[in-house]
């Protein structure tokens, strides 16, 4: 039997969807995981999502959507985790393609549940700012999930709307997520975070990462993001709660607003007349900003000194954990070496090392 679980925001959504599945399917089923090919600017430094043109070696599944095999490749300088998710997890990675808007999305699912015939077909969001009205202030990035969302109501077949780590992406509060949520699907589990542990070694995401380390039992207020924002570490966590499709989208007014979009600059304009800005505005500033910084050179000395500065002010805050991301931020080193500073820290002080989080001393 074939599973389809589409990651609403991609990045870090695609490798909670493989965790769902060994969770709820076991290794019976197969999976076809759809998600973007939108990365972190340290790992893609070219501002918003790939489509299949912006890379090599894909495999063509139906007319309109395309496979990330192993041995696919980005195009320089774009970038992409897929083709090492595809080595690393037993699953199909499937592109989604934001650039033909919903409709576009809306035909890949509809190609997708006319060819594989799955089983079911499961929506995951990490964190839950897919229910997002749109104006709340802490929403950061809600353009791929409202355009997921707007597509997947659309489509002639049952969808059901998972969102796992309720409050983990910082973007919307536990408090205000909890209240739309309806009933629990699971709750992850230690064995269930084995099963992407050795791709959050590497992988940026910060959301999953926090879901698994929340499965595993770690519990505090972790430090995220360029802009050090708290996240708390609770029993909700490694939760996954089903949510009413229409339900969503009556309240997503970017999600209601996209339904009708031909391509993704059209979805970006409604998105900053509706929030007020566009996310992928937001990276290519940052990425001319990081184009014009120096990368500064690693000593593990100089590291670990600031490292002890950052921890005595976060134990100020309240902070008992932080991500790999957010310290590659603070100490200013740039993306490439983050997984440097990993290898360096969990070296020097492997007892601080709550995978895959940083705990504060």
């Amino acid at each position: 039997m074939t599973r389809l679980i589409v990651a609403a925001g991609g990045g870090g959504d695609a490798v909670a969807a493989a965790m769902l599945h060994a969770a709820l399917y076991g290794d019976e089923d197969q999976a076809v995981i759809l998600t973007y090919a939108w990365d972190r600017l340290l790992i893609d430094p070219v501002p918003g999502p790939r489509g299949p043109d912006n890379f090599t070696g894909l495999k063509q599944l139906t007319p309109t959507v395309w496979t990330v095999p192993a041995d696919a490749r980005p195009i320089a300088p774009a970038g992409s985790t897929l083709p090492r998710l595809a080595a690393e997890l037993p699953h199909t990675f499937a592109l989604l393609d934001p650039h033909h808007g919903a409709e576009g999305v809306t035909r890949q699912l509809e190609e997708l549940v006319s060819d594989l015939a799955p089983t079911s077909i499961d929506v995951l969001d990490v964190g839950g700012d897919i229910l997002a009205r749109g104006d709340e202030p802490t929403l950061k990035s809600p353009l791929a999930d409202a355009l997921t969302l707007a597509a997947c109501c659309q489509v002639n077949a049952p969808v059901r709307l998972l969102v796992a780590g309720p409050g983990l992406d910082g973007e919307l509060p536990l408090d205000y997520v909890r209240g739309m949520l309806g009933p629990l699907v699971h709750t992850f589990t230690v064995k269930d975070a084995e099963s992407v542990s050795s791709v959050l070694e590497w992988h940026p995401s910060e959301a999953t990462g926090m879901l698994a380390a929340t499965a595993r039992g770690v519990r505090g207020t972790c430090e995220i993001r360029d802009a050090g924002m708290p996240v708390s570490l609770t029993d909700e966590g490694p939760t996954v709660h089903q949510v009413d499709l229409d339900e969503a989208l009556s309240r997503n007014e970017l999600a209601r607003a996209v339904l009708t979009t031909e391509s993704l600059d059209e979805v970006e304009a409604y998105s900053r007349e509706i929030c007020g800005y566009s996310e992928i505005d937001y990276e290519r500033n940052k990425a001319v900003w990081l184009k014009d910084q120096a990368e500064a050179e690693l000593d593990a000395e100089s590291v670990l000194s600031q490292l002890n500065d950052f921890e005595t002010e976060a134990r100020v805050r309240g902070i008992t954990h932080t991500t790999f991301r957010h310290l590659t931020e603070v100490l200013g080193l740039s993306g490439s070496q983050r997984d440097s500073l990993r290898r360096l820290l969990t070296t020097n002080r492997p007892e601080q090392y709550e995978a895959p989080l940083w705990r504060i001393r």
